[in-house]
């Protein structure tokens, strides 16, 4: 506590009566000791105010000058005693252009007037203890008080506080409300004998009350005796040391409720302004969940361990009754005790389906057994059935029952038996259920749950699916190559201003293994505008799953260039679609699994090759992007054939780089040619040598693209069969000249009829008169909609080839969107319209705005155009 100085001995305060009575108590460290003394006359009270605030007292003398300086004044100033007496305060600390108000204020105070305010300060620069910073400035708070010395003179005591001392204690208050007034954990404030002296919120509301109801309660109040005591023994730990707890368990009960509840504790000891420790501050987080979910997640761990190792051991041959001893291999004795498989009769026999009677009493044989505790034979489900032996299950029995409904069963234990519990499983493959599997644990084992039960179906359905593999595989490479076809384009594409043939031939028995197919694919997409996207592409292995995995590629190809994107974007697209092909959780998952170790599991990563390139046939120009396939191949009339330079980019699926563009202008009746590499690549042949046999055999492309295919599989070694070949040819036939009518029309109201006039004066000149009322209606609602929602000039194309495509540009980025007004509604009906007269519609983007485009069926076709009238009608 701050002193004051001993010369001020008179005060005009009519307060300091009672002041100097009470100075005249008992004072510690004199007459009487601690204990008889008056606690508020302790020399150093526990937690008292002035540990926290910074106060300091000096005295003035009747010239203006310091007579007294304290010593929280020399250490809240960095001035000495020495130097500060005889120190004028105004020239010492206020600031140059405030000493003319401040000598005012003290000549004031030493007429006799109290003063309380807050004042600037500084430092000085020169002098003082050494340490602290020098010219330092700040703020405090002065109560000034008028004092007589002992010859009568007046004088002033002054009392001094650090302003930003006590700004920085409302801040701790404020932190300390929001502890224990917002916070979602659960806090105390424990003293020093284990009690509690304050409560949040969070744990009132938890264990019930209000928070000044949990004043003075104990560990023993919340807890079971023998946490309670423990957690005391770590209280009084922390309170002693002084170490922290972080993350310690403990385990109780809530008013109210008899489920244990867990909560992770954190004790750290809590000390006062001086450094005295005066309690332990206690956070709490309720982890019940937590817990539960680690439980859960530890037994989902250990299934998944065994699942995986039933992954790694089972199907190892094609060989049925290996196969079910793999499986019992993993089982016993990590699932359970005792374990058999018996199969379909008819299956061993060879028969293509296995007989599964209606009421599961069907012959099975025993094919596997395995004990961890007996070697005689299996008894759990009735009488014991030798290995190797071919018998069936009575109709009303759990194993009929399972084998019946295909659902698992669960058979308690013969008293006086060495089996508790017996699982009977049925093993299903492919929805056909090939044989029985039981899973036995012995009395004094934890019982089967449903977790257990969940994995032994799963356990059961991996052995069968590779028991009914050898049944599947002979199948196998017929059903393969239907789906393989059944993923390519049907018949012979067609394209606008392109002569389109291909070629699909798959592989063959020269790879030993008959069954499996390729990754190859091709497709011819047509786009808005009498536009085409030619698609080649390969995924890189083989089998099933390759197919499937092309299906899904070719699928999500169709459906990107419907989208209207450039060819980079749309492998880009492509890229993080097969990233996520092999990963259950997709694009986010297969990223994750990308941040594993070397030795993880890449059996699930698909790779694929792909060029994407877009032709125009009014332009004839043609964009080729390209993500790590064979260069195209070009022939010019007259001209030999050569390799185009398209950056090959990395293969889909591989990730984190883009792709280049580059356009081509083709020339009329140029050839363009995409292939895959079973065509240029075998054993025999480097793919050096085949690009340029390839490229050799391509000496007469005026021939018909039927003869040219054929040539070329004739001359290329393309009957090797170790891989699928993928070729596509397109022989540029551009959009004649008379058949486009591109117009441009300035940004006003006039262009609407302008575009009409034509529209119609276009279609007349082509003999398309049927089609001119539909037409101009249309174009009127493009045009309009381009003048009233778009930006910048307005172009109007018209486009004559197998349909009528009717195209309106404009500088504008935002999108048409089509919805359906109400009847009330004196707008909005025209992209209804149009999307009600037009056999398609939609709109792209474009380099400098967006294009909104519809399509007309020439008259005479197979689809009749609607009749205006009837359309307008129906829209209201």
């Amino acid at each position: 506590m701050s002193e004051i100085p001993a010369k001020a001995t008179e005060s005009e305060d009519p307060s300091d009566g009672a002041r100097n009575d009470a100075v005249d108590g008992p004072v510690p460290g004199q007459a009487g000791d601690a204990e008889t003394a008056d606690p508020m006359w302790q020399s150093s009270p526990p937690g008292s105010m002035y540990d926290y605030i910074k106060v300091a007292s000096f005295s003035i003398g009747p010239d203006g000058l310091v007579d007294q300086w304290s010593l929280r004044a020399e250490q809240l100033f960095g001035i000495p005693a020495d130097r500060a007496v005889g120190m004028d305060p105004i020239a010492a600390f206020i600031d140059p252009h405030r000493r003319e108000q401040g000598q005012r204020k003290m000549a004031e105070i030493l007429d006799g007037r109290e003063w309380t305010g807050v004042v600037p300060f500084r430092v000085p620069e020169t002098g003082g203890t050494p340490g602290l910073e020098r010219g330092r400035t700040g703020l405090a708070e002065v109560y000034v008080m008028p004092t007589r010395t002992e010859d009568g003179e007046r004088a002033a005591v002054c009392i001094v506080v650090d302003v930003r001392t006590l700004r920085r204690i409302e801040t701790d208050l404020a932190a300390s409300q929001a502890i224990f007034g917002q916070s979602p954990f659960g806090f105390l404030l424990i003293d020093t004998e284990l009690k509690v002296r304050r409560a949040n919120e969070r744990f009132a509301s938890i264990f019930g009350g209000t928070p000044d109801d949990h004043r003075g309660k104990g560990v023993h109040d919340y807890l079971p005796r023998g946490e309670a005591e423990r957690v005391a023994a770590t209280l009084r730990r922390v309170l002693e040391t002084g170490d922290s707890i972080t993350d310690m368990h403990v385990t109780g009960f809530v008013p109210g409720s008899d489920e244990r509840r867990h909560w992770s504790v954190n004790l750290y000891r809590v000390h006062s302004g001086t450094g005295r420790p005066i309690g332990i501050a206690w956070l709490g987080t309720d982890i019940t969940a937590r817990r539960a979910a680690a439980r859960e997640a530890a037994a989902a761990r250990r299934n998944l361990a065994l699942l995986n190792e039933a992954g790694a051991r089972i199907g190892n041959s094609l060989d049925l009754e290996t196969t079910a001893r793999e499986l019992l291999d993993v089982v016993v004795p990590g699932f359970c005790d005792l374990a058999t498989v018996d199969l379909y009769q008819g299956l061993l026999a060879g028969d293509e389906t296995p007989p599964g009677l209606a009421d599961g009493s069907a012959e099975v044989r025993r094919v596997a057994f395995a004990s961890a505790v007996s070697d005689g034979p299996f008894s759990g489900t009735g009488e014991p059935v030798k290995l190797g032996a071919v018998h069936h299950y009575p109709f009303n029995s759990p194993c009929a029952d399972a084998l019946r409904t295909a659902r698992p069963q669960t058979v308690a234990g013969e008293d006086g038996g060495l089996v508790q519990s017996t699982l009977a499983v049925p093993m299903v493959a492919h929805d056909t259920v090939v044989g029985l599997a039981q899973f036995a644990r012995t009395k004094g084992s934890e019982p089967f749950g449903e977790r257990d039960r969940d994995l032994a179906v799963e356990l059961a359905a991996r052995a069968a699916v590779c028991i009914d593999n050898a049944r599947l595989y002979r199948r196998e490479h017929e059903r393969a190559l239907i789906l393989q076809r059944s993923l390519l384009p049907p018949g012979d594409p067609e394209a606008s201003g392109l002569d389109i043939a291909c070629r699909y031939l798959p592989g063959n028995a020269a790879t030993g293994r008959p069954s499996e197919v390729g990754g190859d694919w091709f497709d011819v997409i047509e786009l808005p505008g009498h536009r085409t996207a030619l698609v080649v592409g390969d995924v890189m292995g083989r089998g099933l799953r390759a197919a499937v995995a092309m299906g899904e590629l070719r699928t999500a190809v169709r459906t990107l260039a419907q989208l209207d994107l450039e060819p980079a974007e749309v492998l880009s697209q492509l890229d993080e679609i097969a990233r996520g092909l092999g990963a259950p959780g997709g694009v986010q998952q297969a990223t994750r699994a990308a941040r594993r170790p070397r030795e993880a599991d890449l059996s699930e990563v698909y790779l694929a090759t792909c060029v994407y390139a877009v032709y125009d046939s009014v332009t004839r120009r043609c964009t080729f992007a390209n993500a790590g396939h064979l260069p195209p191949v070009l022939v010019e009339p007259g001209e030999s054939a050569l390799m185009l330079d398209v950056p090959p980019g990395m293969p889909l699926g591989v990730g984190g780089e883009p792709f280049e563009e580059v356009e081509v202008e083709l020339p009329e009746g140029a050839l363009l040619a995409l292939y895959t590499d079973g065509l240029v690549e075998s054993r025999d042949h480097p793919l050096d040598e085949g690009l340029q046999a390839f490229v050799g055999a391509l000496t007469d492309p005026a021939r018909p693209l039927e003869d040219v295919c054929d040539h070329v599989l004739n001359t290329l070694d393309s009957h090797h069969g170790e891989d699928d070949i993928a070729l596509l040819m397109a022989r540029v036939q551009g959009l004649p000249a008379d058949s486009v009518g591109d117009w441009t029309l300035p940004r006003e109201p006039r262009s609407v009829g302008r575009a009409r006039e034509y529209a119609r004066a276009q279609l007349l000149s082509w003999d398309m008169e049927p089609l001119v009322d539909t037409t101009e209606l249309l174009v009127s609602e493009l045009v309009t909609n381009a003048l009233r929602y778009g930006e910048g000039e307005i172009r109007l194309r018209l486009l004559l080839d197998r349909t009528l495509v009717c195209e309106v540009w404009d500088s504008g980025l935002v999108q048409p969107r089509r919805r359906r007004a109400r009847d009330t509604d004196e707008g909005g009906r025209g992209l209804q319209l149009v999307g009600l007269l037009s056999a398609a519609w939609g709109s792209r983007r474009t380099h400098r705005g967006k294009t909104v485009w519809f399509e007309l069926p020439l008259p005479g076709g197979d689809t009749g155009l609607t009749d205006p009238a009837e359309a307008l009608l129906s829209l209201f």
